[in-house]
């Protein structure tokens, strides 16, 4: 038996999964870079206290300052996330100085918050 070539809406369905697959494979590279950029951030954006600069740069290695400064924890709250980090993400895991230095900026420029809230406060919800 001779096989012969589709016809007619099953030709146009194959049509247009190639032009979506070749369009998709076009963008793949473009959607890349656009999350490989940050937001413009610079470490003089955040509070000063010390260990600022290392702080930033290591937070920035994966995500944008912004996330770190919405967060406002305690100390121990923080150990517990650079803690999660290294095991969920992969964060390079520090010990000694440098994570007492990270734990010291964070606790101090972003302490809990009094209130229990944490992040971006709307000024007109009271």
């Amino acid at each position: 038996m001779r096989r012969t070539r589709p016809r007619g809406a099953a030709t146009a369905a194959r049509r247009a999964m190639l032009a979506l697959a070749a369009a998709l494979a076009l963008a793949a590279p473009g959607v890349a870079q656009q999350q490989d950029k940050r937001p413009d951030e610079a470490p003089e954006d955040y509070p000063d206290a010390p260990h600022r600069e290392d702080t930033f740069y290591f937070c920035t290695a994966c995500h944008g300052f912004r996330i770190v400064a919405a967060q406002r924890m305690g100390r121990a709250r923080w150990d517990e996330t650079l803690d999660w980090m290294e095991r969920r993400h992969n964060l390079p895991k520090t010990e000694g100085e440098e994570r007492a230095h990270l734990l010291d900026y964070l606790s101090t420029a972003f302490p809990e918050s009094q209130d229990g809230q944490r992040g971006f406060r709307n000024p007109f919800i009271r």
